[in-house]
């Protein structure tokens, strides 16, 4: 008999739709005549999952009895007398009662599918074994039934049911999920947003997983061995040139075809110092592939086709694109270029594009190099040109019958002393004149195969030769130094403008400068030391790099002193007397980067200052009538008590008395939270970090409202926290004070606790209008008071108040809205270390 399949339903947390969706399937299924029966499924008292069970065959439960208890489960034996071709099993992770013919329901399904019953089942991915650590860190909830992964993974079918979590938070205050008396500890505990959004990209994330071990397995089965572009990661070669943003925007086009996609953008300088690109255009392309998507790399290669292919290997790339050369036509004897070399090296699993741009064949220019240094591979090239040009040409002009005569045959190695010259410089065109002028006299003067000229003309022509060869030579040389000279002062400009301008705007920080220099330098590290005297120790203002730390110019391998106590470091490799005009404007410009970041800073203190003033003013301007109310009203009460004209009743004066006492409690009040706020404003409030239990101090906090305007609910299992007492009491008595000024008659406040991890929060509950998402950072501000308060409701200092002292305390304090209306302040705290938190343990139902 064959084995059944299996059909799972995989959901991010209780109440997204996986029973809905399995009894969809199966009323789609009985449709189409499939025998389907329901096995086990349970509908928790939701009203539209049990609508779906009507029309649906339901196999009879299993009556079991625990500790004199009644339990009914799945019954095993009756699905298999029944046999159908299809059975609904929900809540694949349950543990069945003591007693019962398997320990887990999967083991149950096991024994279905072995009959040849094929299954549908809903299990949550925080019920799968593996995620348990990973689901307790993110919920703070255990969870004591699990699945195994691999039961889960070699389901046939795993359909992922999806849900938003402010959906899913909108389902639950309507009472879709859970009865009314359940909805606020849900949502405050494991049904907070940043659980579900947690607990989705987790299922997302699994599954993801999951299709790329189908598509593994798929291409296992047939034998495909060729790359299926299915999730593309590009690498983009850039040069710095004006094609690279072409570049970068094809390559972003070919992402955008396929889902998940990359863009990784390298440019690869070589080892010797300044590179030969633009430094502006770099940047330019860095900032457009990051708009893009990408990230920018930047590589050090002095073989940039091998550099290219290890870096696109390195990131396990499929796709390489590069631009069409910009050298001219005659520039191709030097090689084949890097397009070419890497389409030949790619292998069959890198796709190389090379895109075509308006730069084609324009000419990249000459490298940009240090005098007249032309690189290695140049110079190999010169002295091969030079010297075994002529060998070649020799043997080519003695073996063949035509007599050219002696002039042609000095032309011809004119134009090799000509080429040596071009391509290496001015050693190998000498070299090339001194081996010519040999093979001449030897192989084409007469008396031939002899070092001897017998015709004064023809010494006159080697001579002649020999001076034409050398002068041009050296004219060639001459105008290639200056070429490279005019180049690399061209790239040094574009560097300082580029830099000055960027600084002048205050577009670089300090470590984006050093960067920089790291990179236009090629060095390991870079630091910029300064101290405050010439016997003082040096410090480091900033660095990058990985290179060994740097504590003395000494220690480095360059330094550039920037004034009497200031020096820029870096550690690499040493560089050559040229590049120290470049290296010296940089050292400037990070003086001058490293004086506008304190300027900045001494800026910002300055505006600390001015809103200081501003809360002063602010303050004069609320207390004119805040204060001066309450005195009115006790002034007026005194005033009355001590009139000798009217005869006041023990009624009255009680009445005047309470009048009193009201108006100092509000000044009082008045008066603290103005005094705190100095004290936060002023940076002297002090802490005194204790461990204490939240039923100590919460309770107490609620002394200032009136009787049965909020309940509390404090669990005796929370851990303890680390706090000031007479801090946290003052910010949740504001916080409270605050929710039951803005909530309707009959709806008290909830002021729940629950632990969250390393965490512990209070959720403070209100249903009154709520705030708007533009507003909810604006109420934490001095003297704000959202909406329609009325004057006499305070000056607007309360949750200001609590802000300040809550962040004191290491906590912090958010508000956010309260699923069917209102606002939720959220008060989070570090739990202490010398008690570990109390797991709740939720039942099945709960997290199912």
């Amino acid at each position: 008999m064959a084995r059944g399949k299996l059909r799972i339903y995989l959901g991010a947390a209780p109440g997204v739709g996986k029973t809905y969706a399995m009894l969809s399937e199966a009323h789609r299924r009985i449709e189409r005549g499939t025998d389907c029966v329901v096995a086990f499924v349970e509908h928790h008292d939701r009203p539209r999952t049990e609508v779906m069970l009507h029309g649906l065959e339901q196999v009879t439960r299993k009556d079991l009895e625990y500790r004199g208890t009644a339990f009914t489960e799945m019954d095993v034996d009756a699905v298999l007398e029944r046999a159908p071709e299809v059975a609904l099993v929900d809540e694949l992770a349950h543990t069945n009662v003591p007693g019962s013919r398997n320990a887990k329901r999967w083991q149950d399904v096991e024994e279905l599918l072995t009959a040849g019953i094929d299954v549908v089942s809903t299990v949550n991915i925080q019920h799968l074994e593996s995620l348990g650590d990973v689901v307790e860190s993110i919920t703070g909830v255990r969870q004591k039934e699990t699945v195994p992964d691999e039961v889960v993974r070699r389901a046939d079918q795993i359909e992922l049911v999806d849900m938003s979590p402010q959906a899913l938070r909108r389902r639950m205050a309507h009472g879709n999920i859970y009865k009314p008396d359940r909805i606020d500890a849900s949502l405050s505990n494991y049904f907070r947003p940043g659980n579900l959004t947690a607990l989705r990209e987790l299922a997302l994330l699994w599954v993801a997983d999951r299709v790329d071990e189908y598509l593994q397995q798929y291409r296992g089965e047939h034998n495909i061995r060729s790359t299926w572009q299915a999730r593309e990661r590009i690498v983009v070669g850039l040069t710095g040139g004006p094609e690279g943003r072409t570049l970068i925007r094809r390559a972003s086009r070919m992402a955008a075809k396929g889902s998940g996609s990359e863009i990784l953008a390298v440019y690869i300088a070589r080892s010797d110092g300044l590179t030969g690109a633009s430094p502006k255009e770099l940047a330019v392309q860095r900032t457009l592939v990051e708009d893009l998507g990408g990230t920018f790399h930047h590589v050090i290669g002095d073989d940039i086709p091998a550099a290219l292919l290890d870096f696109a290997r390195g990131v396990n790339a499929t796709q390489i694109v590069l631009g069409s050369s910009r050298r001219k036509t005659w520039q191709y004897v030097f090689g084949p270029g890097v397009g070419a070399t890497v389409a030949r090296e790619s292998g069959p699993d890198l796709d190389v594009h090379i895109v075509t741009h308006g730069e084609v064949a324009k000419g990249r220019g000459l490298p940009v190099a240090r005098g007249a240094r032309l690189g290695r591979s140049r110079a190999i090239w010169g002295w091969l040109v030079g010297v075994a040009g002529p060998t070649v040409l020799t043997v080519l002009l003695t073996h063949v019958d035509a007599d050219l005569g002696l002039a042609n045959d000095m032309l011809l190695f004119l134009t090799l002393t000509v080429a040596a010259a071009l391509v290496g410089g001015l050693l190998p065109a000498l070299a090339s004149a001194a081996v010519g002028s040999l093979l001449l006299n030897y192989y084409f003067t007469p008396p031939l195969h002899l070092w001897t000229v017998s015709n004064n003309k023809n010494i006159v022509a080697i001579a002649v030769f020999v001076g034409v060869a050398v002068s041009v030579a050296s004219v060639v040389d001459l105008a290639a130094r200056r070429t490279h000279q005019a180049a690399r002062l061209r790239a040094e400009a574009e560097i300082l403008s580029f830099l000055a301008g960027s600084v002048l705007r205050g577009e670089t920080s300090l470590e984006a400068l050093l960067e920089r220099v790291r990179e236009t330098f090629a060095m390991e590290s870079v630091a910029l030391l300064e101290r405050a005297g010439d016997t003082d120790p040096w410090t480091c203002a900033g660095s990058v790099g990985d290179g060994r730390p740097l504590e003395r110019p000494e220690d480095a391998d360059v330094d550039m002193p920037v004034g009497d106590h200031m020096a820029l470091a870096l550690s690499g490799r040493v560089l050559p007397a040229e590049d120290r005009r470049v290296l010296a404007a940089f050292a400037a410009q990070a003086a001058v980067v490293l004086d506008r970041q304190r300027l900045q800073s001494e800026a910002d203190q300055a505006r600390t200052l001015a809103e200081g003033n501003r809360i002063r003013t602010a303050l004069l301007a609320a207390v004119s009538h805040d204060l001066r109310t309450p005195l009115a009203g006790i002034k007026a009460a005194v005033s009355s008590l001590r009139s000798d004209d009217v005869e006041w009743s023990d009624e009255d004066e009680a009445e005047l008395l309470e009048g009193i006492e009201a108006g100092a409690d509000r000044l009082e009040h008045l008066v603290g939270n103005l005094l705190d706020m100095s004290r936060l404003q002023t940076g002297t409030v002090t802490p005194l970090i204790r461990e204490i239990d939240l039923d100590e101090v919460v309770p107490m906090a609620l002394g200032g409202v009136p009787d049965g305007s909020a309940e509390l609910d404090i669990p005796e299992t929370l851990p303890m926290v680390a706090v000031d007492k007479g801090l946290l009491e003052r910010a949740v008595a504001n916080i409270v004070e605050n929710a039951v000024k803005y909530a309707p008659d009959g709806e008290p406040v909830k002021v729940s606790a629950s632990a969250l991890g390393e965490r512990v929060e209070i959720r403070v509950v209100d249903r009154g209008p709520g705030v708007p998402d533009s507003a909810k950072d604006r109420i934490f501000a001095p003297f704000q008071r959202y909406g329609d308060a009325p004057r006499g409701a305070g000056v607007g200092l309360g949750l200001a108040v609590a802000r300040g002292f809550v962040e004191a305390m290491g906590g912090t304090l958010a508000a956010e809205d309260t699923p069917g209306g209102g606002l939720t302040m959220v008060l989070t705290l570090r739990a202490a270390a010398g008690r570990a938190p109390v797991r709740p343990e939720l039942s099945s139902q709960v997290t199912s």
